[in-house]
């Protein structure tokens, strides 16, 4: 059993998110159950709008676009390691705080569109995503993004979202 704490803070209006919660949930479980982490952990996500996370973008990353998903880990990574949990851990609750995940659900909808595939399948993917970026992975370098996109399709196939 997994050992987390999901908090999900739905700030826009057009879609509906009940469903997407508990697929959401799963998604984020199965990527902490994939990877191996062992440690009570806490993990946000925001469902926002596009005009929402292009303010974001723009104001963490000097970006001035639409992008569909963000991730804000609050732990530093050395090589894929977990740097000191200490730092990082919530000591009211004594789990391992990982960050914050803004997902686009307006731009999930519109590649789900263009991706061909169905609008949770995108969701599910950028939860993943965004767990991955939280767990320390990232795609700068062609051998890295070929590394997440493994995580990325494995995590999704065990839980039936194939492409």
């Amino acid at each position: 059993m997994i050992c987390l704490t999901l908090l999900i803070d739905d700030r826009q209006k057009k879609f509906k998110t009940d469903e997407l919660e508990g697929l959401v949930k799963i998604a984020v479980e199965n990527t902490i159950k994939h990877e191996g982490m062992k440690k009570k952990c806490e993990v946000s996500i925001i469902f926002i709008d596009n005009e929402e996370i292009k303010r974001i973008n723009k104001n963490f990353r000097g970006i001035d676009k639409i992008t569909d998903v963000l991730s804000f880990p609050q732990i530093e990574y050395k090589n894929n390691l977990m740097g000191s949990d200490i730092d990082n851990m919530d000591l009211n609750t004594g789990e391992l705080v990982l960050g914050d995940i803004a997902i686009s659900l307006d731009r999930a909808y519109e590649q789900s569109i263009e991706y061909g595939h169905s609008f949770e399948r995108e969701v599910a993917y950028l939860t993943v995503h965004g767990m991955l970026h939280l767990l320390g992975f990232d795609h700068e370098t062609e051998s890295e993004r070929r590394i997440m996109r493994k995580e990325e399709e494995d995590i999704l196939a065990g839980i039936g979202l194939t492409r």
